[in-house]
């Protein structure tokens, strides 16, 4: 999990946070906002999760892993208590190590080169929206290299069952 922000003209800065799959590397919760806080990454976990396993809080033996940075945001006691709450482990990556966090920094910079500057967005709205659209296209038709030139809706479908 990982977050950015954008800015827009007449709205002024937003936040984007997304948690990736990393087997699949499919964006499994979003959520773009007027802020960047730790009310709206939760929103995202819920979302991932839900996606994910159908349920906010996943049961089982193992706990699902929730990488992220050091982050304000990510080590907050709002966001580490919704993590306990939702039964996951969180893990952080060493400080100045992004490389670390591969996969969903990857996802941003993709993000940033094929929607976020090819467009001057002017309200929050037009951003969001273009972001939701491109995501949906990352997910479902964009083929990537590491996936065997599969998009990562097609590579997950693979494994029938659910993978975190």
């Amino acid at each position: 999990m990982d977050a950015t922000s954008l800015y827009c003209e007449q709205d002024g800065w937003i936040g984007v946070m997304a948690v990736i799959d990393c087997c699949t590397r499919e964006i499994v919760g979003i959520d773009v906002a007027r802020r960047g806080r730790a009310v709206e990454a939760q929103r995202a976990l819920e979302s991932a999760c839900l996606k994910r396993f159908g349920l906010i809080y996943p049961n089982g033996e193992s706990r699902p892993v929730l990488r992220s940075d050091n982050g304000k945001v990510f080590t907050s006691k709002s966001f580490t208590g919704s993590c306990k709450q939702y039964g996951l482990t969180q893990e952080f990556i060493t400080p100045y190590t992004p490389q670390q966090n591969g996969l969903i920094e990857r996802f941003f910079r993709s993000l940033k080169e094929e929607c976020i500057w090819m467009t001057n967005f002017k309200t929050f709205a037009q951003a969001r929206e273009a972001i939701e659209t491109w995501v949906e296209f990352y997910n479902t038709e964009r083929p990537h290299q590491a996936l065997g030139y599969k998009s990562p809706a097609k590579y997950g479908a693979q494994f029938g069952e659910l993978v975190a």
